[in-house]
């Protein structure tokens, strides 16, 4: 098999982790609705790992600490463009739809690009090294997954759309791996685009989310929550310690 056949077959396993959240069909809509805000919970601690512990430190290896604190700013600034451009045109007599559903996506669509650059360049090493990258950020990227649909499902998405929706952005990282194949120096651009993507996921999960989770006001559930932000935090660091 061609190392392009294994670049699309990964990246595609990789999409199909959107599905993750299918599991939600087991439970009742009444059900569900009790437990999206834990998944929210578990969504934050993942974005802030993903941001902290994988993209900075990522970016730190070529690009300097100056450049990426600026891109890191600049990629809050843009998400918070990007969530008033989306408020102003999904509020319809007086009620707003929850415009951090699709900024959550929009930021899951980069990182999912730059994977699919990193599988591309992986495999194009050897292929052995290509299949272990690639269950590295399969085992990363589950956890991100599970939240990123309960935060779908608790900003007012149907369970059918998130899924689909959801798909649409892993699919970006078959794009990035075809890319990545052909044009392999345009990789070296893509770091740039890591800060910015780090900058967007700590402005949804401390801008929109955190606030989302703290509306509870029963002092078990925000120990619940607050525990699960920490998990959160703790799967997304042990995974950047598998990825070695």
């Amino acid at each position: 098999m061609g190392i392009l056949f294994w670049i699309i077959l990964m990246t595609l396993i990789n999409g199909l982790l959107a599905f993750s959240g299918a599991f939600s069909f087991l439970f009742s809509k009444k059900s569900l609705s009790k437990i999206t805000i834990f998944l929210v919970s578990f969504a934050i601690g993942a974005l802030l790992g993903g941001a902290l512990f994988h993209f900075i430190p990522e970016a730190l290896e070529k690009i300097s600490i100056t450049i990426i604190i600026l891109l890191t700013i600049l990629g809050g600034l843009l998400f918070l463009i990007i969530e008033k451009l989306l408020h102003w045109h999904h509020c319809h007599d007086g009620k707003c739809e929850h415009t951090f559903t699709y900024l959550i996506l929009f930021g899951d669509s980069i990182h999912n690009f730059i994977d699919g650059l990193i599988i591309a360049g992986s495999f194009l090493i050897s292929i052995p090294f290509g299949i272990i990258t690639s269950l590295l950020i399969i085992t990363h990227e589950l956890p991100q997954e599970i939240g990123n649909f309960g935060v779908l499902i608790h900003g007012g998405f149907k369970r059918g759309k998130a899924l689909f929706y959801n798909f649409l952005a892993q699919l970006t990282s078959v794009f990035g791996g075809i890319l990545g194949f052909f044009f392999l120096s345009l990789k070296d651009y893509s770091v740039y685009l890591l800060p910015i993507a780090a900058g967007g996921f700590l402005y949804i999960a401390i801008g929109d989310l955190i606030p989302e989770v703290f509306k509870e006001k029963n002092k078990i559930k925000i120990i619940i929550n607050l525990m699960l932000i920490i998990l959160g935090l703790l799967v997304l660091l042990s995974a950047k310690f598998l990825a070695g």
